[in-house]
């Protein structure tokens, strides 16, 4: 069963602007590959049982989940990461693209 699951999540890893993927591509610059996969795996996992247990469909949560989980963390971290390297930073939103 491993096997097989580290197969899907290794799939479902190089679909684009998916959770999946996103999770993947969070995870593999602090554990590596390996271990982001197998993380992977298990959230896949873990999303199988709940749509069993559920009996709902499954949504996808989209490719930019993180960024916009918690918009001002993210902001605030990437604030703070500018500052660390010399720049005055200041925030003027955007109108958003048509």
């Amino acid at each position: 069963m491993r096997t097989a699951l580290v197969e899907a999540a290794h799939a479902a890893t190089h679909c684009k602007e998916s959770y999946l993927s996103a999770q993947y591509h969070r995870l593999v610059l602090r554990r590596g590959g390996k271990k982001a996969t197998i993380a992977v795996g298990h959230t896949l996992l873990v999303i199988v049982y709940h749509v069993l247990a559920d009996e709902k469909d499954y949504q996808e949560l989209g490719g930019n989940f993180f960024d916009e989980h918690d918009r001002q963390a993210v902001q605030k971290r990437l604030v703070h990461r500018l500052e660390m390297l010399g720049y005055e930073v200041t925030l003027a939103p955007t109108s958003p693209a048509a």
